[in-house]
């Protein structure tokens, strides 16, 4: 799995987009966002223009999300150790809200007849008709 970059960091401590999303979370994973939070937060601490914005950005402004993207790029470029934690972090929470994601499909699997069927409920995914009159469906 590729890094997480600046701007995915911050938008899964920081941003409110997650709302619905977060209502189908585990406690364990919103632990994870605040532990995320604050580690940000502890990394900025005494830089006032930094708090500013991290403050700002918490109440969903989104300029301030940009501003605090640029800090915690510039951290992560400097200072490795830090790099890795929030980036482990990140991934552990972006795993969860995957899994959630899926598990908020409506899932069906068919089986018999000449070959087992799985369909996955998306309305956004293509279907393409297979060549025996079976449907294939490709999904993101």
């Amino acid at each position: 799995m590729e890094p997480l970059t600046a701007g995915a960091i911050a938008t899964l401590a920081f941003t409110k987009a997650f709302e619905k999303t977060i209502e189908k979370l585990t406690e364990a994973t919103l632990t994870k966002i605040n532990d995320l939070r604050k580690k940000i937060w502890q990394k900025f601490r005494g830089n006032l223009k930094a708090e500013t914005a991290l403050a700002a950005a918490e109440k969903g402004s989104k300029p301030d999300l940009e501003t605090v993207t640029a800090y915690l790029k510039q951290a992560m470029d400097y200072d490795n150790q830090f790099a890795q934690e929030v980036q482990n972090l990140a991934k552990e929470i972006q795993q969860e809200i995957n899994i959630g994601k899926i598990q908020g499909q409506n899932v069906q699997n068919v089986y018999g007849g000449e070959a087992e069927q799985y369909n996955v409920n998306n309305p956004n995914a293509p279907v393409i008709q297979g060549g025996s009159g079976h449907n294939i469906t490709f999904n993101n």
